[in-house]
């Protein structure tokens, strides 16, 4: 993928890897006077955190702002829980959504690619997320949970809405988050009862859908109840497909971006995975993790007061060179690579296997389809918000076949 555009144009998922480093230059830990958070930015440290709920919970519900529709999201989101309750909800929720499952899917996601590539068939420009990045996901996930896939346009409104970041800068406080809250909460509610309805249905008549096997499950005769369940059901279908959808648009930016990657790859299927791997170390979709501290504690040298907000820089920790050789270089060979993108310890992102699943199907199948594939003006993509995930909305790419 070699673009068309000069090569000394700066793009803002340039930009920002540059800004992450410039941080971690500035120490392991910081404090924002203009966000009112400690950051954590060196990989060891953010490692410590994400390995110490006790310290450093995932509740942040006493230091953000609340609303009641929010709520019920929260009930079953075991991103924000700590143990035990979050123990118990994952162990639920991993009797169902095991990694066979997630192997099986492969057949399914080469067909749902296979059948949106061919919509675009006889056209040589086209936008990569339209048509493929953000449909993909969604429809997988759906179907893997018996929601409609039909209806992938609505969840693909909701992901837009909760992810877009429109009510926000890119540095928010938390008056911005607390009007942003409020901007969101008719869709928050509007979700929430498309969940509560289709949890019900499953229950009454279920299939061998995920969600069927989520009310089926339980831990120590304990089952998740209808209003826990909407909000890890919502979780997986909104959040769960915005993080593949990155991946790719990032994925098929930094090729371009970067000569003779796309060739090699060609040259050498094998390397896509540790190519998917360099893009998501490269560009994270999610770059920071908000913590809490829960007791006063020392870290990087700094004194961390009880009840603050830390927030643990991913996009920093995985440029820091101490834990990876020549990290300012995008580089599909690395190997090792730890970075941190899904998370570490207890709250490792459950749905990460199928993210890379999905990429790397995703990947090969754009290669057999075209001969070349380039992004034929960087003006005409549009970014999402890095202040809530680092990504393209649109992405126009254009193609050569065989």
């Amino acid at each position: 993928m070699i673009s068309k555009q000069p090569t000394g144009e700066r793009l803002l998922l340039e930009e920002l890897p540059d800004r992450w480093r410039r941080l971690r230059e500035a120490g392991p830990v910081r404090y924002d006077e203009t966000q009112g958070v400690w950051q954590v930015l060196d990989h060891e440290s953010v490692a410590t955190v994400l390995a110490d709920p006790a310290t450093y919970s995932s509740d942040l519900s006493a230091l953000t702002p609340t609303q009641p529709d929010f709520e019920t999201f929260r009930q079953g989101n075991f991103v924000g829980m700590d143990p035990p309750a979050h123990r118990r909800l994952r162990t639920l929720v991993s009797q169902a959504f095991t990694p066979r499952v997630v192997q099986g899917l492969g057949p399914r996601i080469e067909a749902v690619c296979a059948r949106l590539l061919d919509a675009v068939a006889d056209r040589d420009r086209f936008d990569l997320v339209d048509t493929l990045a953000y449909p993909l996901p969604i429809i997988v996930i759906a179907e893997l949970l018996g929601v409609p896939a039909g209806e992938h346009r609505l969840f693909q409104e909701w992901a837009a809405v909760l992810f877009g970041g429109d009510q926000l800068g890119e540095a928010p406080d938390m008056a911005d988050l607390e009007r942003a809250l409020e901007a969101i909460a008719p869709t928050v509610r509007e979700m929430n009862g498309y969940m509560l309805e289709h949890i019900r249905a499953r229950r009454a008549d279920p299939g061998d859908d995920l969600t069927s096997r989520l009310i089926a499950a339980e831990v120590d005769g304990v089952r998740l109840r209808d209003e826990e369940m909407v909000g890890f059901v919502a979780l997986l279908l909104v959040a769960g497909h915005i993080t593949t959808t990155a991946l790719l648009g990032n994925a098929v930016v930094a090729f371009d971006r970067h000569p003779g990657t796309d060739a090699a790859l060609r040259a050498d299927p094998a390397r896509v995975p540790a190519a998917v791997e360099e893009v998501l170390r490269w560009l994270p979709p999610f770059p920071e993790l908000g913590r809490r501290v829960t007791r006063p504690v020392v870290l990087g040298g700094r004194e961390l007061p009880a009840d603050t907000l830390l927030m643990a820089h991913l996009g920093a920790a995985n440029r820091d060179p101490a834990r990876f050789a020549a990290p300012d270089v995008f580089d599909v060979t690395r190997s090792p690579n730890p970075h941190l993108t899904f998370g570490h310890g207890i709250h490792f992102c459950f749905g990460a296997p199928l993210a890379r699943l999905e990429a790397r199907i995703a990947l090969r199948m754009l290669h057999e389809r075209f001969r070349m594939l380039v992004i034929p003006s960087y003006e005409d993509i549009a970014y999402q918000n890095p202040a809530v995930i680092v990504g393209v909305r649109q992405l126009p790419v254009e193609v050569g076949r065989p």
